[in-house]
């Protein structure tokens, strides 16, 4: 994880509350962060979660204080075994709440292209493997949010640009 103590210090105290207990009552939301990872023939390295019904990329949940990038790293070194720092931001994404879960915002960070020397480690305890597939082909196993992020994602590798997205559908690139 970064170290932000020299920001912090320039920064100088932090805020006080005005109203005592105000900041426990504002809206929390939860970030994400992964990455599309792709091979030499441009398919995408899906993993097998064994807590969901459809495929994703290696990825997971922001914990506190953690950098969405760094988040990133270490999401897939536990999932997927390989160490490799994310490249660029390619999709931010907000996700509606639904179920038990909150909203969501999303961060896709480009995972490069996967040489044939690099071996994945499916995490045991998350995964019950992983599946190499276009977007197309795996369409059917993605949720169409998901499938609609990726579709952005894949295109912001193609054009070298940010996208801004709500629930998949871009709002601006940059």
């Amino acid at each position: 994880m970064s170290d932000f103590s020299a920001d912090f210090e320039l920064d100088g105290e932090p805020e006080r509350e005005f109203h005592p207990g105000v900041a426990k009552r504002m809206a929390h939301k939860t970030v994400a962060a992964g990455a599309l990872i792709r091979d030499p023939a441009g398919r995408i390295l899906f993993v097998v979660p064994n807590y969901k019904p459809y495929l994703d990329i290696p990825g997971g949940i922001v914990e506190p204080g953690e950098p969405p990038s760094a988040a990133c790293t270490r999401e897939v070194a536990e999932e997927i075994g390989l160490t490799r720092p994310p490249g660029r931001l390619l999709v931010v994404d907000w996700t509606p709440g639904r179920g038990p879960w909150s909203d969501q915002v999303q961060f896709v960070f480009d995972g490069g292209e996967l040489s044939s020397a690099e071996q994945i480690r499916p995490a045991a305890d998350e995964l019950t493997g992983y599946r190499w597939a276009t977007l197309s082909d795996a369409r059917p196993d993605l949720r169409p949010s998901l499938y609609r992020r990726l579709s952005l994602a894949s295109r912001a590798v193609e054009t070298g640009r940010l996208l801004h997205a709500e629930f998949g559908h871009l709002l601006s690139e940059a």
